[in-house]
């Protein structure tokens, strides 16, 4: 497996590790036993994870809109020659 892929993918599960963090910090404050560490571990873990993610190249684009575009392109000289 090449690192390029495995980089981002290890970023995301950081990510998610961190919201489960953070949700456990919330459940410990409804309980009435507040436990901060679980806050701090998670925005860190959250931050990790966010810069594993930035490390990766940006998706190619996938063309969902290609058609709109074309339109938008052909409409746009027949208004500017209004």
């Amino acid at each position: 497996m090449d690192s390029d892929g495995l980089i981002p993918r290890i970023g995301t599960f950081f990510v998610i590790v961190g919201v489960g963090l953070i949700a456990l910090f919330a459940i410990s404050d409804f309980a009435g036993m507040t436990n901060f560490d679980y806050f701090f571990l998670g925005m860190f873990v959250i931050g990790l994870g966010v810069l594993f993610r930035r490390r990766a190249a940006p998706p190619p684009p996938s063309g969902r809109f290609s058609i709109l575009r074309k339109l938008r392109e052909m409409m746009s000289p027949k208004s500017a020659k209004k």
